[in-house]
């Protein structure tokens, strides 16, 4: 596991711990050990990568979240965070227009989403995948050329440890991944597409 996906595992379990309000006791390390495996988790199925380093097979194309949301709550944290960025200033103001037109999307199937079926489901989530990448590419085209470096060497860095047991094939699909999701963190931007 990643060093930076364990530590941020550790700032989540904190933040939750402290927006209770004050404590008094300090907190032990292992109380911190589911939230660093959802972390853990949701930074594999980012970057496709499963299985223990060294092992045969370890990248996959996708791995399935155990604890999927419905599609009404994801379109619901995906408007949220969309809007934390933007109000936070994570994202300037080259994604405004897009921002808008995905919020406004998102807003109408929202309001569908919960007696979607059949093909008017797959054709949401469809959509959901396309304005995924649209928004991803955005963000791809506000890093400049030594930002793109740095968070290719972070990348190379995460997956070092399971570089043995991938076909180079698999680890240019993992390492696409994790720099995708790493620009994805710099701009706090959701992911918009539901598995």
């Amino acid at each position: 596991m990643p060093l930076k996906v364990a530590f941020k595992g550790i700032d989540r379990y904190f933040e939750r711990y402290y927006a209770k309000g004050a404590r008094r006791r300090p907190v032990k390390i292992d109380f911190c050990e589911a939230d660093v495996l959802d972390v853990f988790d949701e930074w594999r199925r980012a970057t496709g990568v499963t299985g223990a380093a060294g092992s045969a097979g370890a990248a996959e194309s996708q791995i399935p979240n155990p604890k999927s949301l419905s599609l009404p709550a994801h379109l619901e944290r995906v408007l949220t965070r969309l809007t934390s960025a933007r109000a936070t200033g994570a994202v300037g103001a080259a994604f405004d227009a897009l921002i808008d037109r995905v919020s406004s999307e998102l807003e109408t199937a929202r309001s569908q989403a919960h007696g979607l079926r059949g093909a008017a489901r797959q054709a949401l989530i469809e959509r959901l995948s396309a304005l995924d990448a649209e928004l991803l590419e955005q963000a791809r085209r506000q890093v400049d050329e030594p930002g793109r470096a740095a968070l290719s060497r972070e990348a190379d860095d995460e997956l070092r440890a399971f570089r043995g047991g991938m076909t180079a094939d698999a680890f240019a699909r993992a390492h696409e991944a994790a720099v995708d999701r790493l620009v994805r963190e710099r701009f706090n931007l959701p992911t918009i597409a539901f598995a």
